[in-house]
């Protein structure tokens, strides 16, 4: 796998090494006091660019609403260190906040046995950031299994599964949003209810899409990532969500929000008129999977 950054500009080379050094950082510290031996002896191994910044594809054009983010793989030395909100909620904190850092970072968290098992099921997603992947950090002695090749009847029935149950629960819970709204015409906990729902609906079409066509989905419920990670795969769902204007951005991150917010939040309002755009949006979103899950299953038929 590659170390060399220096197909990238001087700026996002040390963007990346201020927030590789944060996350070092706080993990140290995360993990200073352990009394367990999984966590008094935890460490990182690994820490992997992938996604656009890795492929050389990346996009920076922030006045246009389109910035790819930085996507970075923490591989740990054990299951329980993948743990976001107890070893990893403060160094993407400070890498949020921090001025030197232009861009969204995304980190996905996962130990050493669980990567090399992927690769050894062959699943797409991880064969990619072997295959793409940028170090950034390494100890040594740590190597990452060689991806076996999946054969095409296995990625058939993969594939088939994934979309089959995903397709149907994404249905469900749309016509679930469409009933909520209806109610919430002059009631805001119905639209909060809409809202809330409308977001769930948005990560399913998401899980259906990474999980039929790369097998993976991430343990995250931000849409704005998971967003992100599924716009690197596939340019066909950018289209879903217009983002020119401010309105467009304002409206995700009130669907964004919406997870938390929508549920606990006595502030959160979100208008009658804002649920309508959200809602195209999503069900375009759900077309656009629809059509790239159903090719990727007719290209492993005839494979």
């Amino acid at each position: 796998m590659r170390d060399d950054l220096s197909h990238l500009p001087v700026r996002q080379q040390e963007e990346l090494q201020r927030a590789t050094a944060i996350l070092m950082e706080e993990f140290e510290k995360a993990t200073a006091l352990g009394t367990q031996g999984w966590k008094r002896g935890g460490r990182i191994l690994k820490i992997i660019l992938f996604g656009s910044y890795a492929r050389n594809d990346w996009v920076d054009e922030p006045e246009n609403g389109y910035q790819s983010d930085f996507d970075l793989l923490i591989v740990v030395s054990h299951e329980k260190l993948t743990d976001i909100a107890e070893f990893w909620y403060v160094a993407e904190d400070r890498i949020l906040r921090d001025p030197a850092i232009g861009r969204q970072v995304n980190i996905i968290v996962h130990d050493l046995g669980e990567v090399n098992q992927a690769l050894k099921r062959g699943e797409y997603f991880w064969a990619d950031i072997v295959r793409d992947g940028i170090v950034l950090y390494e100890l040594p002695n740590h190597p990452l299994a060689a991806p076996m090749p999946l054969t095409d009847a296995d990625a058939l029935r993969t594939a088939e599964r994934y979309f089959d149950n995903w397709i149907k629960k994404i249905d469900v819970q749309l016509a679930t949003v469409n009933f909520q709204m209806k109610q919430g015409v002059d009631d805001l906990e119905w639209r909060k209810a809409a809202a809330f729902s409308l977001h769930q609906a948005a990560e399913k079409i998401y899980a259906c899409y990474l999980l039929t066509c790369t097998f993976y989905f991430p343990r995250s419920h931000n849409i704005k990532f998971l967003r992100s990670l599924a716009e690197d795969k596939e340019a066909r769902l950018i289209e879903a969500w217009p983002r020119s204007g401010k309105a467009d951005r304002r409206r995700f991150e009130l669907l964004k929000r919406a997870y938390v917010e929508a549920r606990y939040s006595a502030n959160y309002d979100i208008s009658i008129e804002d649920l309508d755009a959200l809602y195209t949006s999503v069900k375009r979103l759900r077309d656009v999977v629809a059509q790239v899950c159903e090719q990727r299953i007719r290209d492993l038929r005839q494979a």
